[in-house]
């Protein structure tokens, strides 16, 4: 399980980038992804890689459980939506898109639904990601300035 949470985190880090306070940015101050509004008591400007890799896995990575899934490039997939939309929103997009219950729980029943999913579960749900974006984008227009990258993080984000 650390040895694929350390090949997705290599990812994650590539697609979140340095530090940013860019003045759309819903999270403020940024620095590996690590935002200053979910994480308040964090020094984002000084903050380490290796302490953000440290909140990545332990308020990412073992809360979302996705080492029950057998497809690592499904894991990646939804372990950086959880960092970059909330560990909720992908966690249930994945339960929408395997047609079982949202509630946000990532538990035997969505893994089972994910791993015998009949069809393209990795392309369906990246596609679902993209409606999100694009939603997003269309809701608020001071975000539609990361659109691009969004969709470009979308079909990048393979191990």
């Amino acid at each position: 399980m650390k040895e694929l949470f350390d090949r997705c985190i290599k990812v994650i880090l590539k697609n979140e980038g340095g530090y940013a306070n860019h003045p759309a940015d819903p999270g403020g101050e940024t620095k590996y992804g690590i935002t200053k509004r979910y994480f308040p008591d964090e020094d984002i400007k000084n903050l380490t890689k290796k302490r953000a890799i440290d909140i990545y896995y332990r308020r990412y990575w073992l809360p979302m459980g996705l080492w029950r899934l057998c497809n690592e490039n499904i894991i990646l997939q939804i372990f950086d939506f959880g960092v970059n939309a909330g560990k909720y929103r992908a966690t249930k997009t994945a339960q929408r898109v395997a047609k079982v219950k949202e509630d946000g729980i990532f538990g035997r029943v969505t893994a089972h639904a994910i791993n015998n999913y009949q069809g393209d579960y990795l392309k369906n749900y990246k596609h679902a990601r993209k409606i999100y974006y694009e939603w997003l984008a269309n809701q608020d227009p001071r975000k539609e300035v990361f659109l691009e990258g969004w969709l470009k993080r979308i079909k990048h984000t393979k191990l």
